[in-house]
């Protein structure tokens, strides 16, 4: 913190009459010093931050703060106004002004000293000595903490240098006074904690630049809470980065609070909880509010409900979850992400065949021959463009696998790993090695301990060296051979298929389709599918193979929409209106359209729509129906390989679902009030997530 403030940059008679003004004046004074070498850019960058919120807080405080390309080292600035400027804040003009300035790619260190300054802007007695202060040189001492304030005493007041040290990314707890949130036992969500026992809130801040706000309501918020005899444990999601908050401490708590400007992250671990989602100012103005309002909200029992991720999985394995959890969570990730390239490029491959007959895949490139008015150039500009998706598919899929579980700096070793994999021609096999492998090595690196003076550069420049070196000598010289051999038999296993392998191996898969409804198991027949259509040159066993996979998956919704037309009665209104949207997600392969009534009754849904599942599977491999295109439900029907009988199994497969779901309903006697009760409110609670669509 030494050399972030100097005497120099103080000015304790600032004169200028506006929030533009005072950033000027101040920012003069870092130029002058070559901490700044574009003042219009670095003033620009500040407005730009400033139109986003304004940065006035109440108490007569204004820290106006921006990244940016044309700070050379993190500086800081104060300045203080007799006649006060207007930052915005509620309660009027500021005296105290604060130029925060960061590089673009500031450490986390200098990152973390600038939060602690911000969360040091709580302390009353710190920001009254600044006041009193008359000498700059005494006050950027202050501001250092190489003095203590003249009114404080003890550790509340302590210096902001001592608070940069014991600050760290994963959050910090306030607990009241003889209070553990480890000593204590889990309360029932969303009730108030039992007698004997603090009422425990945990909260997430942050804000756009995720220097100052976001730090300055977490400390605002432990002030309130130790006022209020709560305790309060805050996950600060700032520049500096941030580590998720134990699973055990947020099972724990009564309450949630979410003071944010930009999206939480993993906001779904809080679900079930009752919550007050703010922005961020209010965690800083109002901190008490916010605390009376969530225990009221515990009191009433007011929880929120869990979102559905956008993806089947955002995040990578949590604490306390087995290894087996933890895997598929990085494998899910990884399929997700890549399942957009498996859509696009397959369409856009099953296009130009269907465009460009089957040897479109022989036309020369189109940036040596296109002609406009002629339609194989257009099919084979089509298929061209696909083939570059699909050539993206296992860098993604071993880049993701290794990001979902090191986050950023497993993205570099897990890409090249994966691209490794497409030159020894390892397949699939050897994106899923490769991803693991990254990831691996990554979080080894990340365990190891660094001086602080490197710290700085190892995400962007250390971990990527050495952990893209460590993939590339494993894949290149040890395993990616065997990966490769391993792939071609399977390979050569699938192109061997006939008869009544064939037949059992799309019940297989139907079964696989229907289990979960898009979730693990569904996808990892999908996965399977369409790893063996991500060529140029499918062979005819992986076409037949994608045939079954897609017509199983569209039967559970399709049959749910039947059964609601058909059989009514057996439905709630809710559950019937659902129907009417099922009957489009199931054309459209979209399995997740039957997930409200599988909900609602699980145990006469799912069997029923693995039976037909099972059923639609085995014909689509018996009738020799093939599919070139990994997505598009009845849409795709002309790029079907025998598509009357392809339509014939999946009518067969979504009448037996119907039937089995219309007798297993109809054995059972309704319970009063159901057309309108609880499991009305189950489907309608299970929509929701219907409506967020995963590929298959």
């Amino acid at each position: 913190m030494s050399d972030m403030i100097t005497a120099d940059l103080v000015d304790l008679d600032l004169s200028a009459d506006t929030k533009e003004a005072a950033a000027r004046a101040l920012a003069e004074r870092m130029v002058a010093l070559g901490r700044v070498t574009d003042l219009d850019g670095f003033l620009a960058d500040v407005a730009a931050r400033e139109a986003q919120m304004p940065t006035g807080l109440d108490g007569g405080i204004g820290i106006p703060h921006c990244r940016s390309e044309h700070v050379t080292e993190p500086t800081l600035a104060f300045g203080r106004s007799a006649s006060g400027i207007d930052f915005g804040a509620a309660d009027g003009p500021a005296d105290l002004i604060f130029l925060i300035a960061a590089p673009a790619g500031a450490d986390d260190a200098h990152l973390t000293i600038l939060s602690s300054l911000a969360r040091q802007l709580m302390n009353a007695e710190f920001t009254d000595a600044l006041r009193a202060v008359g000498d700059p040189a005494a006050a950027a001492a202050l501001i250092r903490g190489d003095e203590a304030p003249a009114a404080a005493g003890g550790e509340d007041s302590a210096a902001v240098s001592k608070a940069a040290s014991s600050e760290t990314a994963a959050g910090s707890t306030a607990p009241a006074p003889g209070a553990s949130v480890e000593d204590a036992a889990a309360p029932v969500p969303g009730a108030p904690a039992a007698d004997g026992q603090p009422f425990r809130i945990v909260a997430v801040t942050s804000c756009p630049t995720g220097i100052a706000h976001t730090y300055m309501a977490a400390e605002s918020l432990e002030n309130a809470g130790r006022e209020a005899g709560v305790e309060v444990t805050v996950e600060t999601q700032g520049s500096a980065g941030f580590a998720r908050l134990d699973p055990a401490v947020i099972a724990a708590a009564d309450g949630v609070i979410f003071a944010h400007d930009v999206p939480v992250r993993d906001k779904d671990r809080f679900a079930g909880k009752p919550t007050v989602d703010v922005g961020v100012k209010a965690g800083i103005n109002r901190p008490g509010a916010l605390i009376s309002e969530v225990r009221e909200k515990a009191e009433r029992g007011e929880v929120t409900s869990g979102s559905a991720p956008s993806t089947p999985v955002e995040r990578a394995g949590e604490a306390g979850e087995g290894y087996g959890t933890k895997l598929r969570k990085w494998l899910m990730s990884g399929v997700s992400y890549m399942v957009p390239f498996v859509a696009a490029g397959g369409l856009l491959i099953a296009l130009g065949f269907a465009i460009g007959g089957y040897k479109i895949n022989k036309a020369p490139s189109v940036m040596d021959h296109f002609i406009w008015t002629q339609g194989d150039s257009w099919a084979a500009l089509l298929f061209q463009i696909g083939g570059v998706a699909f050539a993206f598919l296992v860098p993604v899929l071993a880049g993701y696998i290794a990001y979902g579980m090191a986050d950023r700096p497993g993205l570099v070793p897990g890409f090249v790993g994966g691209s490794i994999a497409l030159t020894i021609n390892a397949g699939f096999l050897g994106g899923l090695a490769a991803g693991l492998i990254a990831g691996g090595v990554v979080m080894a690196i990340q365990k190891v301990r660094i001086p602080a003076a490197v710290r700085g550069i190892m995400p962007v420049v250390v971990i990527p060296l050495i952990s893209s070196a460590i993939v590339g000598f494993l894949m290149f010289v040890l395993i990616g051979k065997p990966i490769a051999s391993a792939q071609k038999s399977m390979t050569d296993w699938l192109n061997g298929l006939s008869g009544a392998n064939a037949v059992l191996l799309g019940a297989l898969l139907g079964l696989m389709m229907c289990f979960d409804l898009g979730g693990p198991v569904n996808k990892v027949a999908y996965t399977f599918a369409t790893a063996g259509i991500a060529v140029s040159n499918p062979s005819d066993s992986a076409m037949k193979i994608m045939a079954a996979v897609m017509a199983a998956g569209m039967v559970p919704p399709l049959a749910m929409a039947l059964a609601t037309t058909v059989r009514g009665k057996l439905f709630t209104q809710t559950e019937r209106e659902n129907g009417k949207a099922a009957w489009v997600l199931g054309a459209s392969f979209i399995s997740e359209g039957a997930i409200p009534f599988a909900a609602a009754d699980p145990l006469r849904v799912i069997p029923s729509s693995m039976v037909g599942g099972a059923i639609t599977g085995a014909l689509s491999m018996a009738f020799g129906a093939t599919l070139r295109a990994p997505h598009g439900g009845i849409f795709v029907v002309p790029l079907i390989g025998n598509p009357f009988l392809y339509l014939i199994a999946i009518a067969v497969g979504t009448c037996v679902t119907t039937a089995l779901v219309v007798v297993l309903k109809g054995m059972r006697k309704p319970a009063p009030g159901t057309a309108t009760g609880g499991a009305a409110d189950g489907t309608a609670a299970a929509t929701a997530e219907a409506k967020q669509p995963v590929a298959a």
